[in-house]
């Protein structure tokens, strides 16, 4: 996978497509999610969730408690991006 910009790096103030990972999916399908309604978004979001589900917890107990963790992490690491970025926006007295 191509990144156009290092992705552990803060993001940069524009709204510019070549600022994000774009070519992750095609331009179709990004249209076809913008043109979903929030409530068929979250649907989608819920289902693939439900479909993948089982493969979360194929393999040893091991594999399994470390798959977690990994998850445990990359959220923990997304939560602690978002909430510097709306540090960022807040206005300063």
């Amino acid at each position: 996978m191509k990144f156009l910009r290092n992705p552990r790096e803060d993001p940069k103030p524009t709204r510019r497509p070549e600022d994000y990972n774009v070519e992750m999916l095609s331009k179709e399908t990004l249209e076809t999610y913008r043109r979903m309604t929030p409530g068929e978004r979250l649907a989608l979001a819920l289902r693939m969730t439900q479909e993948n589900i089982p493969a979360l917890f194929e393999g040893s107990p091991e594999v399994v408690r470390r798959r977690f963790e990994l998850l445990a992490r990359e959220n923990d690491e997304r939560n602690h991006n978002m909430l510097t970025a709306i540090a960022r926006t807040k206005v300063r007295p």
